[in-house]
């Protein structure tokens, strides 16, 4: 597991498998028991605290990682690969996340 992956991953029901983006640090991921993932969904809303997906980027159809949706899920519910973002996508990641957390820092990149 690395940071930037998007995974399968099962979250307590009612939401059950759905694919998150991986954001915790790719050594974290060899000794924490849980780690820090934001949720995709096909709802896309165009709001800056989200990051639009599609099929250049390897998922099956157009969606969204939503930065206000960030869960500590446990290592043990990660389950397949479903693809890993773009090297030149990961700054629309951290801004969007500035975003949600209204940091200014990452806002502006």
């Amino acid at each position: 597991m690395r940071q930037y992956e998007i995974r399968w991953v099962r979250l307590p029901e009612p939401v059950g498998l759905r694919p998150l983006l991986l954001l915790s640090r790719t050594p974290a991921y060899a000794y924490l028991s849980k780690v820090l993932a934001a949720e995709v969904t096909t709802t896309v809303r165009g709001i800056p605290q989200e990051v639009r997906l599609g099929t250049r980027d390897g998922m099956p159809k157009p969606c969204a990682a939503k930065l206000d949706n960030v869960h500590l899920v446990p290592v043990r519910s990660i389950g397949r690969l479903m693809t890993v973002l773009p090297v030149p996508r990961i700054p629309e990641v951290k801004r969007a996340l500035g975003h949600a957390l209204f940091w200014t820092e990452l806002m502006a990149l």
